[in-house]
């Protein structure tokens, strides 16, 4: 191969001013390009910097919190620029810079499996039009037609003569040509390396230790804020004794935060802490220090037969059908509280002056976070910066800003000094956002030939909406809560054809606030819908997967998962000696997925043995990362099945540590089979839909082992012997 020197592009002053050196494609898909002093010289593309030695990294606007969207946006547009995955890095974008740019990178929220099959489009068209621009660059420079030019490998080469250059030496040439509006995207079918399972790019430095997560940042001066909130959500701070703990050893400050939280300010975590612990603090509990888990309990049993005007699916008559059936078949089902835990505690350090105000920190709502702590700092938003950071675990709960808000109103008080705001592990059990609680009651009438004449589904509990995101509610309520269940759709639809459907909502709210936990509403619905199936097929005296296959013929990628998932686990032959099996479906954040479980239950000791997945997504960007996703997932779905339960006395959360809020551990863990089957001509989710089938389908298996119904969770508070 003949590797050419082009001549050098005019705009020197480039070279002189990039920084280290690199180049940087930058340009809106959406709108002009942005001239930008910080890399110089009209870019052409936000999404990519090319180096002098051909090292590409790929900018990325999605929150990286262990689920492989890095990696996987990052092999999107590696697919399309062609290059090297080998000389692939990354950088993570700034929500300010964002803003500042008129939003190259579009949305930076990341939650509800979205942040690749909602970005895939436009991060592949980064990658094709800097292609073509640098193959454009390099035809220019040898006089050739670029027709006659292709880019891959980090090469753009001239087929007629065999002369090749790199990208990095043609990219300064590239980011002065006009930009292509016609640029085809590669078909799928093509795919050499996105569809692959290559190595992620964020593992080394997790595993020699050099990542810096929110909670290990320091910088110099540095300060470390421990805040308390009143324990009972919705009371108010009275007063506190800063006399007491001021004198102790390194604290700085001791403040008020808002109406219901003191922080103290110290040197290290630990003095934060022990003064902290030691500070006189006077709370206004208010009405809310009466509630419990059963007042709770007894409130959504009340909406279990309220009316309500909170419609998810209605077809047909229900309520008629059930009234004239001969038979129904009745069950009443519950879901707990549930903490997100996630290993990094909640945490920001902010720096605020009167003029300016950062933020050094992870969240998966950047643009949402900046504008929080803008309006906190009393700053403009264009005077503030969030430099995110890759998260330790996240799960939904930092979609909330909350601790964004109070990071800032602490810093306020200490200007011109960074403060590390975090909060304890019991503090981030406490002031949670807590998965929903419901209660569900299911009522359904089989003709004489055991076929699903009618169902109604009655969902009692709290919405996320109405707490976090009132402009979501309709006249039918919060349409979160139907996840999984709505008629049509290509995000959440039930995958039955029901003569006569009714799913509705009575809203009944409490004060312990709630938020979107990993896989959300679509859990329990899950659970709600497919452990009843399992009871119609038994009062059917029909095999659980034939009695469903007799409503889906209309839902055929929905049969097609659960069809996968149970020959997978060998359904319809004989299981090994003591063992039993139970399959479960749902659709969910824009994906069909079915599981299948295979379980034993000894003396009341119940084990998970396999679990088979079957998942399609539409497309898969790295297999690896699917397999990794949906066995994680079964690891957080079955530890709440397990253990997952937060109750409430006396207005608080009690569960404040793992040694009361336990999960599942290595050796509960059952051997786990994915089969990936995407079909092509959509784009769903990968890191929660499988979540919601784990408990459901063992849940069914272990009522084929002992004959018993399991109706509520967690498991560890029910008796699974046989005859008991």
């Amino acid at each position: 191969m003949n590797t050419t020197t082009l001549p050098s592009p005019t705009r020197r002053a480039f070279l002189a001013t990039s920084a280290a050196g690199a180049f940087t494609l930058a340009f809106s898909l959406s709108g002009p390009r942005q001239s930008l002093a910080q890399t110089a010289d009209r870019e052409v593309n936000a999404w990519i910097v090319i180096q002098p030695d051909n090292k590409v990294i790929v900018r990325t606007a999605r929150a990286e919190m262990g689920q492989g969207a890095l990696t996987g946006l990052a092999q999107l547009i590696a697919e399309e620029l062609g290059c090297n995955w080998a000389d692939v890095g990354f950088e993570l974008v700034k929500p300010g810079e964002n803003r500042r740019r008129n939003r190259p990178w579009r949305d930076m929220a990341t939650g509800g499996s979205t942040a690749i099959r909602r970005s895939q489009d436009y991060v592949r068209m980064a990658g094709a039009t800097a292609r073509v621009m640098l193959v454009q660059a390099a035809a220019e420079a040898w006089g050739v037609p670029a027709s006659q030019c292709a880019g891959a490998n980090g090469l753009v080469t001239h087929a007629r003569t065999g002369r090749s250059v790199t990208y990095g030496a043609v990219t300064t040439r590239a980011a002065q040509l006009p930009v292509p509006t016609n640029v085809t995207l590669k078909d799928p079918k093509d795919w050499t390396i996105a569809g692959k399972p290559l190595k992620r790019l964020d593992t080394a430095d997790k595993l020699n230790g050099s990542l810096v997560y929110g909670t290990d940042f320091t910088m110099p001066g540095m300060l470390v804020a421990l805040p308390k909130a009143c324990p009972v959500h919705g009371g108010k701070l009275v007063s506190f004794d800063a006399s007491k703990v001021t004198g102790m050893r390194g604290v700085r400050h001791v403040l008020k935060v808002d109406d219901e939280t003191v922080a103290v300010v110290a040197d290290t975590f630990w003095r934060a802490k022990t003064a902290l612990e030691a500070l006189p603090i006077v709370w206004d509990e208010g009405e809310n220090a009466k509630v419990s888990s059963e007042t709770i309990a007894a409130q959504l049993k009340g909406g279990l037969t309220a009316e309500t005007n909170f419609i998810g699916n209605r077809q047909g008559d229900a309520r008629a059908a059930l009234a004239k059936a001969s038979r129904i078949i009745e069950a009443d089902y519950s879901y707990p509280y549930q903490n997100h835990a996630p290993m990094e505690v909640l945490c920001a350090t902010v720096r605020w002056t009167p003029e300016r105000c950062e933020m050094w920190g992870p969240t998966q709502m950047a643009e949402a976070a900046l504008a929080i702590m803008a309006t906190a700092a009393g700053v403009p938003p264009e005077a503030c910066e969030i430099h995110t950071m890759r998260i330790g675990g996240s799960f939904g709960r930092r979609l909330q800003s909350d601790y964004v808000r109070m990071a800032t109103l602490i810093a306020k008080q200490v200007p011109d000094t960074p403060v590390k705001m975090m909060w304890t592990r019991e503090e981030d059990m406490m002031q949670g956002r807590f998965h929903p609680i419901t209660q569900c009651r299911l009522r359904g009438s089989l003709d004489a030939q055991g076929n699903l004449e009618a169902l109604h589904m009655r969902i009692s509990g709290q919405s996320i909406a109405h707490y976090a995101m009132p402009n979501l509610m309709s006249a039918n309520g919060d349409p979160l809560v139907f996840q999984g269940l709505v008629a049509d759709g290509s995000e959440m639809a039930i995958g039955y054809t029901i003569p006569n459907l009714l799913i509705d909502h009575a809203m009944r709210n409490t004060h312990v606030r709630p938020g979107a936990w990993r896989g959300v509403n679509l859990n329990q619905n899950a659970i709600y819908l497919e452990c009843f199936m399992d009871e119609l097929a038994q009062a059917a005296g029909v095999d659980p997967l034939e009695f469903r296959r007799r409503v889906m013929n209309r839902h055929p990628k929905h049969l097609a998962v659960l069809e996968a998932a149970a020959k997978g686990i060998g359904w319809g032959t004989p299981a090994p000696a003591g063992r039993h099996r139970g399959i479960a479906q749902i659709m969910g954040f824009g994906a069909y997925v079915a599981g299948a479980a295979e379980v034993s239950v000894t003396q009341g000791k119940l084990q998970i043995h396999r679990i088979v997945a079957a998942t399609d997504p539409g497309h898969v960007v790295n297999p690896q990362q699917v397999e990794a996703q949906v066995s994680g997932s079964f690891v957080y779905g079955l530890s709440a099945l397990l253990y997952g339960e937060c109750t409430v006395k006396e207005g608080r959360i009690e569960q404040q540590n793992f040694d009361t809020y336990n999960v599942l551990r290595l050796d509960e863990m059952p051997e786990v089979e994915v089969i990936a089957m995407p079909s092509g001509g959509f784009w769903g989710g990968v890191g929660e839909p499988t979540i919601a089938v784990a408990a459901p389908a063992v849940m069914n298996a272990i009522f084929a082992a002992t004959g018993k119904r399991v109706r509520q969770l967690p498991l560890k508070n029910l008796d699974l012997q046989t005859g008991s």
